[in-house]
């Protein structure tokens, strides 16, 4: 029997049967939509966290950090074991750190008393962290403190506008306050000019540049009590990303065991790549468990329809249709039935997943305390993104599934006796 016979022959049964023609395929193409709708969500979603962290996190800087999670915090660095790591073959340039976190006993306000929206102060070398991180030391106003000038102090942007209103500007007079209980005098105030805002950045990274307030190493230096080890962090930058993790290596091995951290941002990125990809699959196969549940439908809806065309298939038998016949009409009504399931399936798969976007994206958002400062968060919108490779997949699923659980049925029927067949009521 030629194919398109056998098709419309098929189309005419599952007519007859409307309802549970309609609820099988509404089944198969519930379980198409939900895979096409977790894979293209989870690629979009995949897709837009790995562009964050390209964007957030400069793929060929390196931060080390001293001490680790299983031994604790540690000293600082010395200039000593920055010069090491400077000199290390893949290196190109090695930055120091120095953080100040603002607290109830260190200040920094404006000349009027305001406070600064300022979270941490950072004691800095500005040219080379303009090497460093060029994209986030660009200036709204003013200049780069010059390499040597003192006093001079740039504010990033959250630490200079505060709710919208700006509360410093260039060549203000910023006084920096540090209680002293049992010194004399009780307190410690050293006075700042303005030199520049940097533009406004929002979260990237590890850290949001925009709550920062920057001061020249030197006199960070002056401030805190290690002077021997007075380096917090070392942002190293390496001469080719594909290096990353090989100079890390190489710092680990200077320094005893557990004693730094150095955090690659190509390492993490991959890590958070694959754990993505095996939450997306996860997904999919949840939703491909109803696409099983369909396939048990269409064995259930044929099996009964072997019983209810019996007498059919006896007659067919007489007068001298052949098993493979009667197999394959069985096989066309399932197959059809696996199709139309299938191209609904996508279309609304498409549909429901960008529907699902938008409602997964206003829950996406930085939740606020009232009364606690909390650092803005850029915005992650999740567009879907429908690979053509899981459309092909899906709609192959939906047509092997409908054919393995319509096999049985139509077996059955294949090897009807067509005198038993005949005489059935």
């Amino acid at each position: 029997m030629k194919a398109k016979k056998l098709a419309g022959l098929a189309w005419k049964n599952l007519k007859q049967r409307k309802l549970r023609t309609f609820l099988t395929i509404l089944s198969i193409s519930i379980g198409i939509t939900t895979i096409v709708a977790v894979a293209s969500l989870g690629e979009g979603f995949r897709g837009r966290v790995r562009e964050r962290m390209e964007h957030g996190f400069e793929l060929d800087v390196l931060l080390v950090f001293p001490g680790s999670f299983t031994a604790g915090l540690r000293d600082g660095f010395s200039s000593t074991d920055m010069e090491y790591i400077r000199n290390l073959s893949g290196v190109s340039l090695v930055t120091p750190l120095i953080t100040i976190p603002i607290t109830e006993t260190i200040n920094l306000t404006t000349e009027n008393g305001t406070k600064l929206g300022a979270f941490t102060i950072g004691g800095i070398n500005f040219g080379e962290m303009v090497v460093m991180f060029p994209n986030r030391f660009t200036l709204l106003s003013g200049n780069l403190p010059a390499e040597g000038e003192t006093s001079a102090i740039l504010l990033g942007y959250k630490a200079a506008f505060i709710n919208g209103s700006q509360v410093a500007e260039i060549g203000d007079k910023i006084f920096l306050t540090i209680l002293q209980p049992n010194a004399t005098p009780p307190f410690l105030r050293i006075n700042f000019s303005v030199a520049g805002i940097l533009t406004r950045q929002g979260t990237l990274g590890i850290t949001n540049f925009d709550y920062w307030a920057f001061i020249s190493l030197d006199e960070a230096i002056e401030l805190i009590r290690n002077k021997d080890k007075p380096y917090q962090l070392l942002i190293v930058k390496v001469s080719n990303v594909s290096l990353a993790e090989e100079v890390a290596k190489q710092i680990e091995r200077h320094f005893p065991p557990y004693s730094v951290s150095v955090f690659v941002p190509t390492s993490f990125a991959r890590q958070v790549d694959i754990i993505l990809t095996l939450v997306e699959m996860f997904l999919i196969g949840i939703g491909s468990i109803s696409l099983l549940v369909a396939g048990i439908g269409i064995m259930n809806i044929m099996m009964i329809s072997v019983i209810e065309r019996t007498r059919e298939i006896g007659i067919l038998k007489a007068i001298g249709a052949k098993n493979s016949t009667i197999l394959l009409m069985f096989l066309a009504e399932a197959l059809l039935m696996g199709v139309i399931g299938g191209v609904l399936g996508l279309f609304t798969g498409y549909f429901f997943s960008y529907g699902l976007a938008n409602l997964l994206s206003t829950f996406i958002h930085r939740p606020t305390i009232s009364g606690i400062r909390t650092p803005e968060v850029q915005e992650i919108r999740i567009i879907p993104n429908f690979s053509p490779l899981w459309m092909i997949i899906a709609f192959s699923f939906s047509i092997t599934i409908s054919l393995i659980f319509g096999l049985y049925p139509a077996r059955k029927a294949a090897k009807l006796n067509p005198v038993e067949a005949l005489r059935y009521e």
